[in-house]
């Protein structure tokens, strides 16, 4: 497993400074999000930032979409243009949303429309080398375990996966069967740690919780490549170069320290 970082982490900085981040402090590839950094449909930023990414030694690990499957996907770029945008940026999977509110907010008929979205998704990306993941989250359809396998299972298709991110307040137990349960579809990882929304604090507390994550996702979906930084108390260097030394070290090889 690769340490790597969200660019949403830094939506102020520009690509070149994460960039440089990024490859200072030790980690390996970069998940670049769609809102600021690289905007759907813009080719010739799309490919200007996988150049500076790989002529810095790493990897576009994925593309951090804001499509929202179902109705909600009108109001924004269509997934051909998001799809394209991933090719042009060497990401090997885009980031998706399960639609716009929550399981228990969703009628049947919203929830078919998003699964036929995110598989219509899927086939193209297919066809085009590029894997389709849900982000895992509040105020979509993968708010609950219960109903993000249940998205999972309908939509049906190989080329669509889900990443992960503990939930605020769940107990470590209850992060680590999330994973076992969605291990054959598990693509990546967001990695931080709150206490609560307002409270972010240093990575290195979180010791005990991601120690148990990260053995998990090894023993059950070794597939995974990479475990990124999302949030930071701070969005500084300094907080950066700290959380990035914790993650660097916890994702080393078995006997191996960070670089």
């Amino acid at each position: 497993m690769l340490p790597g970082l969200l660019s949403v982490t830094f939506r102020s900085r520009s690509p070149q400074e994460i960039v440089a981040w990024a490859a200072q402090t030790g980690l390996a590839g970069i998940e670049w999000g769609s809102d600021i950094h690289v905007p759907p449909g813009d080719e010739a930023r799309a490919r200007d930032v996988r150049a500076l990414t790989e002529g810095a030694g790493l990897a576009v690990s994925a593309l951090g979409s804001y499509y929202r499957a179902g109705p909600a996907a009108k109001a924004g770029p269509p997934f051909v243009d998001v799809l394209a945008t991933a090719r042009w940026l060497g990401a090997p999977i885009i980031r998706v949303w399960a639609g716009t509110a929550g399981s228990a907010e969703t009628d049947a008929r919203l929830r078919a429309e998003i699964v036929a979205d995110l598989r219509s998704a899927a086939r193209l990306a297919a066809d085009a080398g590029v894997r389709v993941a849900t982000e895992w989250h509040a105020g979509t359809l993968t708010d609950t375990t219960a109903s993000a396998l249940a998205l999972l299972r309908e939509v049906d298709h190989p080329n669509l996966g889900t990443f992960w991110q503990p939930r605020i307040g769940d107990s470590v137990e209850a992060g680590v069967a999330d994973i076992r349960a969605i291990a054959p579809w598990l693509g990546a990882v967001h990695v931080f740690h709150w206490r609560t929304a307002q409270d972010r604090r240093p990575l290195a507390e979180g010791e005990t919780p991601w120690r148990a994550y990260l053995a998990e996702i090894r023993a059950c979906a070794p597939g995974v490549r990479f475990a990124s930084l999302e949030f930071l108390p701070r969005e500084t260097l300094d907080d950066l170069q700290r959380d990035a030394a914790t993650l660097v070290r916890w994702t080393a090889p078995a006997g191996k320290g960070a670089p």
